[in-house]
């Protein structure tokens, strides 16, 4: 057997280390939230040993996958190292300067403060909120800026190997399309947010034309920035809420969407599920990543149920329980299929011909 190669040595190390930045940032979280903020902590589901030791055994296959699809080609393999590194060093200070507000918000409860500024009629009642108790909910550009940090430390440095789960279906749905060569590949990201798989799917297919849409012009700014800084053609952003988004119908050949379902009630669901329908050309692929469910990791229930009660996720639990799998079909997609990596769920469904 060949030995490893420096970089995949790197990576692995990289990804260690993430996760033990991780880890240690949320003992000592909430070592100082029990001292400052008692009370804020809600009841948990116990983890056992048997199941911390499934959880590191799903994180490394994860990282075996994230390896081997970046070995194949399917992204670069510089794709693996790539993040604002500098940038989230000079942010990380703001993170734990939000904690004792966040803390507070768990402690009392409060989950709709939102900025006054806010026309709250530009937005639907389920998005006015602090989802994970987070400072001005998604409208703000301060929770913008350290989102993206935010979630590397909640996954223990996995977010991105996560996000990047949508790029083999992604390019197998649009193999056809790029054999032809006979006219722009559209891609749209719904619900793009700060655009990083949007910068992910640019440098695995940087022939498309890229798409993004979010409901947060905040949000969109930071991935205007995150974009503009970037090699290749301009990406498209557009404010808009994923229920009606303002397109032509059949103008797109692949739609993605990522970590969006979980945060939607599920009238919500099917509405976006019906709107990705009418916006693929016939032959279009729809790619989906959102968390696990119930149905398919039974494992990790208790780290579900968990998640729920420790951030303000008021419409997780209904979704880790709710048949997507019909919703699409529901919505006129075929040959749909699914795979679980890590925390992580992905569909692939076609729009048929």
């Amino acid at each position: 057997m060949a030995a490893p190669s420096l970089k995949k040595i790197a990576y692995h190390t990289l990804q260690q280390g993430k996760t033990i930045a991780g880890l240690a940032h949320k003992e000592l979280s909430t070592k100082l939230m029990e001292v400052f903020a008692p009370g804020a902590a809600p009841e948990n589901f116990p983890i056992n040993q048997d199941l911390i030791k499934e959880v590191r055994r799903s994180m490394e296959n994860l990282e075996n996958i994230d390896w081997r699809e970046a070995e194949a080609g399917v992204y670069p393999k510089s794709q693996l190292f790539e993040a604002p590194w500098l940038e989230w060093a000079k942010k990380y200070p703001l993170v734990w300067l939000d904690m004792p507000q966040t803390w507070q918000r768990r402690r009392k409860n409060k989950t709709r403060e939102i900025p006054k500024i806010v026309n709250e009629e530009d937005y639907p009642e389920y998005y006015l909120q602090n989802f994970h108790h987070q400072t001005d909910g998604y409208l703000s550009d301060h929770s913008a800026e350290i989102y993206d940090l935010q979630v590397e430390i909640l996954f223990n440095g996995t977010a991105d190997s996560m996000r990047r789960r949508v790029l083999s279906p992604l390019k197998r749905g649009l193999k056809k399309y790029l054999s032809e060569g006979s006219k722009k590949i559209k891609v749209l990201d719904v619900a793009t947010g700060t655009g990083r798989t949007l910068q992910q799917i640019q440098s695995a297919l940087p022939q498309i034309e890229l798409y993004g849409l979010d409901l947060s012009g905040s949000y969109l700014k930071q991935a205007s920035k995150y974009l503009s800084s970037r090699s290749g053609d301009l990406v498209q952003l557009t404010k808009g809420n994923a229920e009606k988004m303002p397109y032509a119908s059949a103008s797109f050949q692949a739609l993605t969407c990522v970590f969006l379902f979980h945060e939607l009630p599920r009238d919500a669901r099917q509405n976006v599920l019906n709107e990705c329908f009418r916006l693929l050309e016939p032959g279009g692929i729809l790619v989906l990543a959102d968390s696990i469910q119930i149905e398919d990791s039974p494992k990790f229930t208790p780290i579900m149920e968990n998640f729920h009660k420790i951030f303000h996720e008021p419409y997780y639990r209904d979704y880790i329980v709710d048949n997507i799998n019909l919703r699409l079909e529901k919505s006129g997609f075929s040959s749909i299929t699914s795979e679980s990596h890590f925390m992580t769920k992905v569909w692939k469904a076609n729009k048929p011909v």
